[in-house]
C-alpha cells in the first residue's frame, strides 16, 4: 500500500468567529440564506476548506481576514506550522511574505525585460504576463553571465564522467565564480574540442517549470524549481516543441548565451537528421513503446525543427555574424542516438503511417552505460569511446538533406516519422500528409545559409556519407529540374505566380520522390552502420550552388500552391499510384500556411498585402474575436449522412450480391451501409480476405469505402473537434506567429510606401485582435493573461503556458524599434503607437539596461555610462562596439536616452 503521509493544510486567520466546511455541499444553502452546520470533516465526495462568517461592517470602516493554504507538507511541518501560529504574529508575516514573494517575482520579471512604463497600462500588463509565461516554460539565468564553476564541474560530470576526471585539476582550480566568456576562454586552452562541446552545452537556467500539456498521459516531467533548503535549482526540461521556442525570446535578453542554445539544438539532433522528444540540463529522452501501455509510442516530432533552428542562428548571426561564420567549421557537435531505426523507401511507401523500427537493444544498452559513463552515453559514438563529432556545417547539411529526403514537388514535406511535422491538431496526416508549412521554412533556412555562406572561401571537413548524400539530393533536383524543362523559366529566378498554371506530371513527381528517398535510405543505412571516418573537402562555393538550386525547387513548389482565392495551402494529400505516379489532392484553407509563407520570405511586401487582404476577407476571419481561425468552421455530418450509399453506388452488381455478407447491411428504407464495426479500411481489408471475389472487385469495394468514409483526407481533431484548436478555434499563438510575420515584412517595406500603410493597418487589426485591449466579456477572461485557443461557442480556454507568448514578446521588441544587424543595435521604432507615449515618454528595459524614448524634435541617442559620463550619438544606431556592452549586461551603460 501506499500511504497518505502528504497533506495540504489550509488555515484561516482573522475570522475567530467562522465555522469550517470541509466541502463544498453547504453552499446552495449558503445562497438561499438558510442555517450553515459546522463542518469538521467529509468523506466520499471532493473536499474542500471553506470558512463561514456574518459580518456588520460600518459605513467607512474595514475588516481583514487571510485564507493561507499550504501543499504537499508532512507531520512533522504541519506541527511546525501550527506551533508557530500560536507563537508569532502570523498577520505580520503573511504580509511580508506576500511583500517578498511578490517583489521576488518582480525581480525575476524585470531580469527578464518584462517591465515597461507607458500609458497603455493592459499593453505593461499582457508583456509582463508573457514574460513571467515564458520563464516559467524556458527558465532564465539566475547570476547574469557569472558562472558557478561548482555547477559547471558537476555539469560535466552528469555527462561524462571520464572527462571529468581527465579535467579534474583543471575544474578543481577554478575560481568559484567566472564570467562565461572567460571560463570560455580558459576551457579553450584546454584545445579539447569534447570539453568545448560541453561547455557550449551549459546553460546555467532556473526557474523553468513546465513544457507540454500535463494532461496528456504521455507527457511525464519531473518539476525542480528549489532545492530541499529553498534555493532554486539549475535545471530546465521540456520538450522539443516547446523550449528552444522560450529560449528564443529569452535570448532577446540574453544574446551572449544564443550560441549554447545553437550547440544544445544541434548535439540533440540525431545522425539520421531529426530530434529526440524531450531535452533537460540532464540529457535528452526518447519515447518508448511500452505494451502494456496504450498511450506508448515513437516518432519523431520533427515538427518546428527547421524554423526554431533558422531562428535562432539568425539571432546569433544578428548579434556577431563572425563568431558564427567560426562556428560553422568547428568539430564540435555531436549526434543523439536515438533508438529508432527507420524502414526502406519501399516499405514507408507501402505503409507510410508504419515507418520506424524501435531498437530495443540499442535502448537496453545506452541506459546500461549511463550510470558509468553519464549522459553523453545517449550520443553515437566515435573514436576512443567518445562521443562522434562533426563540423556545425555538417549538421546543417543533414537537417536540411533528410528534409530534402522527404520532399514531394509542388505537395510540401512528406510527413512519414509516425508524430505530425507541425501542429498536432492535424495529427492524423501523417503517413497520406505533406507539409508546406514545412517546405516554407526550409525556404527561410536556405536563405539564411545562403548568408551565412556568402563570401566565404572556406573548405570544410564533411563525412563521406553526407557528401553523397547531397550530391544524390542535388541529382535528382537537376533531373527533376530537366524532365520540366517547360517549367524551366521558373527557375532562373523566383518564379511567379504563373507557374502555378503549369502541369507537372505525376510520373515526374514520382521520380524526383523516387530518387530522394532512396538517397536518404542510402544514407541513413550508412549512418546506421557507422561512419566510415573518410572526410571529403567540402567547399562553400558548392555549398552555395547546392543551395541556390535547392531554393529554385522549393520556390516552384510554393508558386504552384497558390490557391485561386489568393491564399495558398497549407496541406496536401499525396498519394502513391502503383509504380510510376505520385498524385496530389488539396485541403481546405488553414491559417498555418499562411503564416508560413508570409514567414518564408517568399512574398514582397506587395504580395504580403495581398495576401493579408485576402485571408481579411476568406473563411478564416471570426468578426467576433476580431482575429483568425486555424481553419474555416463547418457543420459535420449528422449520423444518418454518414455512411450511407448513394443510390447509384448501392446499385451496383457487386454491391448488390454482396449484400447478404459482413460487408453490408441495408435498412429498412432500403439504404446500403457498410459495416459499422469497420473503424477504418483495414477492418475491411480483413472482411474481403475471406471472401471468394477477384482483385479487382476488391479493391472496387475499398475505392467505394474510402469513397464513402474519405479516411485518407483524415486530418485529426482539426476535421472533428469544436475544441483544442480544432473547427472554427482560433488558436492564439499562431495568430501570434501571424502578427510576428508582419512586423518582419514590414521591416522590408520602403519608408512611406503604400505597401508599408497597408502592412501596418493589418499588423495594429490583428494586433488588437490579439486581446489585451478587449473586455473580459469579449475575451472571455482578463485580457492581460495568455490562452490557448477560443472555441466558437465559449470564451478564451486553457490559461498561461502557451508559446503564443514568445511570439509576442519579440513582437513587443519589434514595436518599440529595436533591431540588430551585424552587432549594431538599430533603434526604428514604425510600429510603436503615438498613445503609448506618457507626458511625451515611455520607458522600458532591454538586456537589463533601462531605455527612455522621448518625444523630440531631434533624433539623438544619448548613452549614460555607469561613470558619470554621457556618449552622443547621431540618428539612430547603437555601434557595435557600444552595443556590445547591452548585450553584455557588464553594467558599463547605465541608461540609454533616445530622443525621437
Amino acid at each position: 500500500p501506499s500511504e497518505s503521509l502528504r497533506c495540504n493544510a489550509v488555515f484561516t486567520l482573522g475570522l475567530p468567529e467562522a465555522r469550517l466546511l470541509a466541502s463544498s455541499r453547504q453552499l446552495d444553502a449558503f445562497r438561499m440564506q438558510q442555517p450553515i452546520a459546522d463542518e469538521p470533516e467529509s468523506k466520499g465526495v471532493r473536499g474542500a476548506a471553506l470558512a463561514h462568517a456574518a459580518l456588520t461592517l460600518e459605513a467607512g470602516s474595514q475588516r481583514t481576514w487571510y485564507e493561507v493554504c499550504d501543499v504537499a507538507l508532512d507531520a512533522t511541518e504541519v506541527r511546525a506550522r501550527m506551533q508557530r501560529l500560536a507563537q508569532s504574529d502570523a498577520v505580520e508575516e503573511i504580509e511580508k511574505a506576500v511583500q517578498q514573494t511578490t517583489d521576488n517575482l518582480r525581480a525575476v520579471v524585470g531580469q527578464n525585460d518584462g517591465i515597461q512604463q507607458t500609458a497603455d497600462e493592459a499593453g505593461m500588463a499582457r508583456h509582463f504576463a508573457n514574460t513571467l509565461f515564458n520563464t516559467m516554460r524556458g527558465g532564465f539565468y539566475c547570476d547574469n553571465y557569472r558562472i558557478n564553476t561548482c555547477a559547471f564541474a558537476r555539469h560535466i560530470a552528469n555527462f561524462n564522467r571520464a572527462l571529468a576526471e581527465r579535467y579534474r585539476a583543471f575544474l578543481d582550480q577554478l575560481p568559484e565564480e567566472m564570467d562565461y566568456t572567460a571560463l570560455e576562454e580558459r576551457v579553450l586552452d584546454c584545445q579539447d574540442f569534447q570539453l568545448h562541446r560541453l561547455f557550449l552545452e551549459y546553460l546555467p537556467l532556473t526557474f523553468s517549470r513546465r513544457h507540454g500539456d500535463p494532461s496528456r498521459p504521455w507527457n511525464l516531467f519531473d518539476i525542480r524549481v528549489n532545492d530541499a533548503e529553498g534555493k532554486r535549482i539549475i535545471a530546465y526540461q521540456g520538450n522539443w516543441r516547446d523550449i528552444f521556442q522560450n529560449w528564443e525570446a529569452l535570448s532577446l535578453s540574453y544574446p551572449l548565451y544564443t550560441n549554447g542554445i545553437i550547440a544544445k539544438f544541434l548535439n540533440a539532433t540525431t545522425i539520421d537528421g531529426y530530434n529526440p522528444y524531450k531535452v533537460t540540463s540532464e540529457g535528452i529522452d526518447w519515447e518508448v513503446i511500452e505494451p502494456e501501455n496504450p498511450w506508448s509510442n515513437i516518432g519523431y516530432w520533427g515538427d518546428h525543427q527547421i524554423i526554431y533552428l533558422c531562428r535562432l542562428l539568425e539571432l546569433s548571426f544578428a548579434h556577431h555574424p563572425q563568431a558564427l561564420r567560426d562556428m560553422t567549421g568547428m568539430r564540435e557537435f555531436a549526434f543523439a542516438n536515438v533508438p529508432y531505426r527507420f524502414k526502406s523507401y519501399a516499405e514507408i511507401v507501402a505503409d507510410p503511417k508504419n515507418s520506424i523500427r524501435f531498437d530495443d537493444e540499442l535502448h537496453k544498452h545506452i541506459f546500461a552505460l549511463l550510470p558509468e559513463y553519464g549522459q553523453d552515453a545517449r550520443l553515437v559514438m566515435g573514436q576512443a569511446e567518445q562521443p562522434l563529432l562533426v563540423t556545425m556545417t555538417e549538421k546543417l547539411l543533414i537537417t536540411l538533406l533528410t528534409k530534402l529526403s522527404n520532399l514531394v514537388p509542388d505537395a510540401g514535406v512528406w510527413m512519414n516519422t509516425l508524430r505530425p511535422e507541425w501542429n498536432d491538431a492535424n495529427n492524423a496526416l501523417v503517413g497520406n500528409g505533406a507539409s508546406m508549412v514545412t517546405l516554407c521554412y526550409m525556404r527561410r533556412f536556405v536563405v539564411f545559409l545562403q548568408r551565412l555562406f556568402d563570401g566565404m572561401d572556406t573548405t570544410y571537413a564533411v563525412s563521406r556519407e553526407v557528401v553523397q548524400f547531397l550530391y544524390a539530393i542535388l541529382q535528382a533536383t537537376e533531373q527533376y529540374i530537366e524532365k520540366t524543362a517547360t517549367l524551366s523559366d521558373c527557375y532562373a529566378e523566383r518564379p511567379s505566380n504563373d507557374c502555378q498554371t503549369a502541369t507537372l506530371s505525376d510520373q515526374a513527381r514520382r521520380q524526383y520522390t523516387d530518387a530522394a528517398g532512396l538517397a536518404g535510405e542510402a544514407y541513413r543505412t550508412a549512418a546506421y552502420a557507422g561512419f566510415s571516418g573518410e572526410k571529403v573537402e567540402l567547399e562553400s562555393e558548392h555549398i552555395r550552388l547546392f543551395l541556390a538550386r535547392i531554393l529554385a525547387l522549393l520556390d516552384r513548389s510554393i508558386a504552384s500552391n497558390r490557391r485561386p482565392d489568393g491564399l495558398y495551402h497549407a496541406y496536401n494529400l499525396i498519394r502513391f499510384e502503383g509504380t510510376h505516379a505520385l498524385t496530389i489532392s488539396h485541403l481546405y484553407e488553414m491559417l498555418e500556411g499562411q503564416v508560413a509563407i508570409l514567414s518564408s520570405g517568399y512574398l514582397s511586401p506587395a504580395e504580403a498585402a495581398d495576401l493579408l487582404d485576402a485571408m481579411r476577407a476568406s473563411a478564416l476571419y471570426r468578426e467576433d474575436q476580431r482575429s483568425y481561425m486555424l481553419y474555416p468552421n463547418r457543420t459535420l455530418p449528422a449520423f444518418f449522412q454518414k455512411n450511407t450509399l448513394t443510390a447509384e453506388q448501392a446499385a451496383l452488381p457487386l454491391v448488390q450480391r454482396l449484400l447478404n455478407t459482413a460487408l453490408f447491411t441495408q435498412d429498412c428504407e432500403g439504404e446500403v451501409h457498410f459495416n459499422a464495426d469497420f473503424r477504418n479500411a483495414s477492418f475491411l481489408e480483413k472482411a474481403l480476405q475471406g471472401l471468394s471475389i477477384s482483385t479487382e472487385e476488391k479493391q472496387q469495394v475499398l475505392d467505394l469505402y474510402e469513397a464513402t468514409f474519405h479516411h485518407h483526407a483524415f486530418t485529426g481533431r482539426s476535421g472533428t473537434f469544436y475544441k483544442y484548436e480544432g473547427l472554427g478555434c482560433i488558436y492564439w499563438h499562431m495568430v501570434s506567429k501571424l502578427l510576428l510575420a508582419v512586423g518582419e515584412i514590414i521591416e522590408t517595406a520602403g519608408a512611406d510606401s503604400a505597401d508599408l500603410v497597408r502592412l501596418k493597418a493589418h499588423y495594429e487589426a490583428i494586433q488588437e485582435g490579439i486581446g489585451a485591449h478587449k473586455s473580459p466579456a469579449e475575451y472571455g477572461s482578463f485580457p492581460f493573461d495568455p490562452y490557448s485557443h477560443t472555441p466558437v461557442h465559449a470564451g478564451c480556454q486553457q490559461p498561461g503556458m502557451t508559446g503564443q507568448v514568445k511570439e509576442d514578446i519579440i513582437s513587443r521588441f519589434r514595436e518599440l524599434g529595436l533591431r540588430v544587424a551585424d552587432g549594431a543595435l538599430h533603434i526604428e521604432p514604425v510600429l510603436l503607437r503615438e498613445d503609448e507615449f506618457c507626458e511625451g515618454e515611455l520607458r522600458f528595459t532591454y538586456c537589463a539596461v533601462p531605455f527612455t524614448y522621448r518625444k523630440s524634435s531631434n533624433r539623438q541617442i544619448a548613452l549614460r555610462l555607469s561613470n558619470g559620463e554621457t556618449v552622443a550619438l547621431p540618428d539612430n544606431c547603437i555601434p557595435a562596439e557600444w552595443a556590445a556592452h547591452l548585450f553584455a549586461r557588464d553594467g558599463v551603460v547605465a541608461e540609454v536616452v533616445v530622443a525621437l
